[in-house]
């Protein structure tokens, strides 16, 4: 299985899946997203595979969200946004499998829902999480803010969202957004200990554990379907093109003046 912006290894029962666009901030574009639905597939269903590393190259970034130099009102692949989004949060929840994120830098964007979407999330004291949607005219009608409130209570996840701080690792464990936060050069011996402690339960007993507790938020799935047309038409809007705008120039967006 041939990829172009992920790696993918097995270390001793733990598949690893890197996003490699470190020169991107690991940021996703259209290719990104279909080769990581392939690889957490090939991964979520191989039976000599015990538990899923997300991570992402180099050291600065574990997922900047996506790649706005693919974005101008649409995204580079299928989808309502053209970014299978949907598709890749629904396969990461769907895998039997715990799905490990690894996060040793910048998890901001899209990269902040990709960890909030994993089972576990273990992280660097380099690690920095955040929303950025109302700053940049986009938002997450789906998994990144409704369950995101799940994770990290409803009054936190308001505050993530509206006011697009960051967040330290140690800040993100203490909210529940990550389980642990360790110094940078453990995180790696780290989260490939978890991947093979996992690795020794009950496989049948993780997958019906990881079903049950996906069960009460199954229902969005299909909000974040209908959400993702609304985004669509917000994509196409002056106020969510200003965001865009606004970021190339690097300059404070102006949205109010788009508004009607």
């Amino acid at each position: 299985m041939e990829f172009t912006d992920i790696l993918y290894e097995i270390r001793n029962g733990v598949a690893w899946i890197i996003i490699n666009r470190p020169d991107k901030m690991n940021a996703f574009r259209g290719t990104t997203c279909e080769e990581l639905i392939r690889a957490f597939n090939k991964a979520g269903w191989d039976k000599n595979v015990g538990a899923i590393v997300l991570a992402g190259a180099g050291d600065r970034a574990f997922c900047t969200g996506g790649d706005q130099g693919a974005h101008d009102a649409n995204y580079d692949g299928r989808g309502t946004i053209g970014l299978p989004m949907e598709d890749l949060h629904n396969t990461i929840r769907n895998m039997p499998k715990p799905v490990i994120a690894r996060v040793q830098g910048y998890a901001i964007g899209g990269g902040n829902v990709l960890a909030t979407i994993c089972d576990l999330t273990i992280c660097s004291e380099k690690a920095i999480f955040g929303q950025v949607g109302p700053k940049m005219g986009s938002v997450d009608p789906g998994y990144g803010t409704a369950f995101l409130a799940r994770v990290v209570g409803e009054k936190k996840a308001r505050e993530i969202w509206y006011m697009c701080r960051r967040y330290s690792g140690a800040e993100a464990e203490a909210m529940g957004l990550a389980n642990l936060c360790v110094p940078a050069d453990r995180l790696d011996e780290t989260v490939q200990a978890w991947g093979e402690e996992l690795c020794e339960r009950s496989p049948t007993a993780l997958a019906i554990a990881k079903r049950s507790f996906n069960m009460d938020t199954a229902h969005q799935s299909g909000i974040a379907e209908m959400g993702m047309y609304a985004l669509k038409l917000y994509y196409e809007t002056d106020e969510s093109k200003e965001g865009v705008a606004a970021l190339k120039e690097k300059r404070k967006p102006e949205f109010r003046k788009f508004v009607k």
